[in-house]
């Protein structure tokens, strides 16, 4: 214990002067009164720790805000805490991380931090994505909620309210986000135990649906509806241009005029605007290169090919293409990601190598150790069979469409 001392006066502690260096009074009792350099009185409490055994101290404030009479009231209430084996420092940190617990690290602001990683690793559109789902279904009953006393149930009873409005899918995909942010939390050290591991079971599972796509057979009656269609030339443009690149609806809408390569006639979009986070090349087809041309009407002087109309500083939405099919009566029969699923449909049929087929569509393989040692992505090979595709879908305009071996042909 601390060595005895004469207990200071308030008078003492009132003209300790500042010297070159620190120095210590002592009060007795382990309480010390440390004086600064620059004048600064402040008050610790020296004691052995019960756990390591070893000296540790506590601050308890500074003088005089903090008077002789009450830096002496608060050893006491340590010492108190000593006596039943409880080290005053660990319990002054064990009340401060639950103070947190329950100011700080809700799950609006865990779920905050964990966002700013996980956006890192997904394209921007998934990202608002993610974030917009959280907004609307969960924050408005759960944003307060510390995150280290959060339940199974509370979430279930929260998710059940959106399970109620037929949306299955989104309840699931709740399900899977609020589990990684748990998970982070655990992790992070903000919460023991992810008491949401198994909550998925609680909910139906949504039945698979497939993306609305039209048959092969029937390109002919989209094109000629495309054609005809009482929309804007850029939507027309772009409706076509993701079409012959077989591009996701967010990756065409929002092309760049510095990821052509005219030289090479070859699109590449970098890493941070794909779903699997993977460059990706596609060869432009002369048809393709048309389009391009007609957009630099429009758009030449511009970053994105296709810009918004209100603000085009920004690329149009990635729904714009969706909006205008369904203007065109394909509501319910087709949407945009399932142009896709057209090309896709098509080649497999025409019998097209499936392993061209899928690098073309940007597919990437389950099977990890294939995935390692088969990096290419075909683009010569992609060429001939991106060539007979717009081929086919100009054709298609004219109804003179050919389901026979011409891909062979073509390869």
């Amino acid at each position: 214990m601390a060595r005895l001392a004469t207990p200071l006066t308030d008078k003492q502690v009132k003209n300790a002067k500042p010297k070159k260096s620190e120095y210590v009074l002592s009060d007795g009792n382990g309480l010390q009164l440390r004086v600064m350099p620059n004048g600064t009185k402040s008050w610790r409490w020296l004691y052995k720790s019960p756990s390591t055994k070893k000296q540790s101290r506590i601050a308890l404030g500074t003088y005089p805000s903090l008077s002789i009479a009450n830096a002496r009231k608060l050893s006491r209430d340590y010492k108190e805490q000593l006596s039943q084996g409880i080290d005053p420092k660990e319990f002054k940190q064990k009340e401060h991380d639950e103070f947190l617990a329950l100011t700080e690290n809700t799950l609006y602001n865990v779920s905050l931090n964990w966002f700013e990683k996980k956006k890192t690793e997904v394209t921007t559109d998934y990202a608002q994505d993610i974030w917009r789902s959280l907004q609307l279904h969960v924050f408005p009953d759960l944003a307060s909620q510390p995150i280290s006393t959060l339940t199974a149930q509370q979430v279930i009873q929260v998710l059940k309210v959106v399970e109620a409005k037929g949306s299955s899918e989104t309840v699931r995909r709740l399900c899977q986000r609020l589990n990684e942010i748990q998970t982070y939390a655990v992790n992070s050290g903000i919460a023991d135990t992810n008491p949401l591991s198994g909550i998925k079971a609680a909910f139906y599972k949504p039945q698979k649906q497939h993306m609305k796509s039209l048959s092969p057979e029937e390109l002919p009656e989209l094109m000629n509806a495309i054609s005809n269609a009482s929309i804007k030339r850029t939507t027309r443009c772009l409706i076509e241009f993701q079409l012959h690149t077989m591009t996701r609806p967010n990756e065409a809408a929002g092309t760049r005029w510095d990821e052509i390569d005219f030289d090479n006639n070859i699109w590449i979009i970098p890493a941070e605007r794909m779903k699997k986070r993977r460059e990706h090349r596609i060869p432009l087809t002369k048809e393709v290169i048309g389009i391009l041309k007609t957009m630099k009407q429009y758009s030449g002087k511009r970053e994105y090919v296709f810009p918004a109309d209100r603000n085009p500083s920004k690329p149009t939405n990635s729904q714009t293409a969706n909006a205008a099919l369904k203007r065109m009566g394909f509501a319910g029969r087709l949407v945009s990601h399932g142009l896709r699923s057209i090309a896709s449909t098509t080649l497999n049929q025409e019998g097209h190598d499936p392993d061209i087929i899928e690098a073309a569509l940007a597919h990437v393989g389950d099977n990890e150790v294939r995935r390692a040692y088969n990096r290419t992505d075909y683009l010569e090979r992609r060429r001939e069979m991106m060539k007979w595709w717009s081929t086919h879908i100009v054709n298609a305009k004219t109804e003179s469409l050919t389901f026979s071996n011409n891909a062979t042909q073509a390869k």
